[in-house]
C-alpha cells in the first residue's frame, strides 16, 4: 500500500515511524553525547588484550564466530531444560555469576568479531532498529 492510499490511522503510524528513524539516523559518528553504544574504551580494552597476548593472528572473522558461537552454546547450557520461571529467576539463584561470565564472554567475543570486520557497531544498531522500526511498526496512536 502506497502511503497516499493509507488510512488516517495508518499515516500516523508512518509518521511516528519517520521521525523515529530520522531522530535514530541524525547522529553522526563523532556525536558521542547522542550514540546509543559508545564501544571506544571496550575496544582499546580488547586491541590491548589480544596484541599483548600475540593473539590477533588468531583473530580472524571465522575463527571469532566458531568462538562466539561456542561461547553462545555455554550460555544456553545453564538454560536447558528449565521452566521459563526458573529462567526468569535465575540471577537470584547460584548460578547468577556463572551467567554474567558467559553473557561477557558472548559480549566480547562479538565486539571483536565486529572489530576486526570493521563494524561501526552503533551505527549498525541504529541501521538495525530503524529497518526494525519500518518492518515493525507501531500501531498504537
Amino acid at each position: 500500500m502506497l502511503l497516499g492510499q493509507a488510512n488516517p490511522q495508518d499515516k500516523r503510524v508512518f509518521a511516528r515511524t519517520g521521525n523515529f528513524i530520522r531522530q535514530l539516523r541524525n547522529t553522526g559518528p563523532g556525536d558521542l553525547m547522542n550514540k546509543l553504544i559508545d564501544t571506544t574504551n571496550l575496544e582499546s580494552v580488547l586491541h590491548e588484550f589480544a596484541r599483548q597476548r600475540d593473539w590477533e593472528p588468531f583473530h580472524t572473522a571465522r575463527n571469532l564466530i566458531l568462538a562466539l558461537t561456542g561461547e553462545v552454546g555455554e550460555l544456553a547450557e545453564i538454560f536447558q531444560w528449565m521452566t521459563d520461571g526458573q529462567a526468569a529467576e535465575i540471577m537470584q539463584t547460584a548460578q547468577a555469576e556463572h551467567v554474567k561470565q558467559e553473557v561477557a564472554d558472548v559480549l566480547l567475543y562479538l565486539m571483536r568479531l565486529a572489530m576486526v570486520l570493521k563494524i561501526d557497531v552503533d551505527e549498525a544498531v541504529r541501521n538495525k532498529i530503524a529497518l526494525n522500526a519500518v518492518k515493525y511498526p507501531a500501531l498504537k496512536a
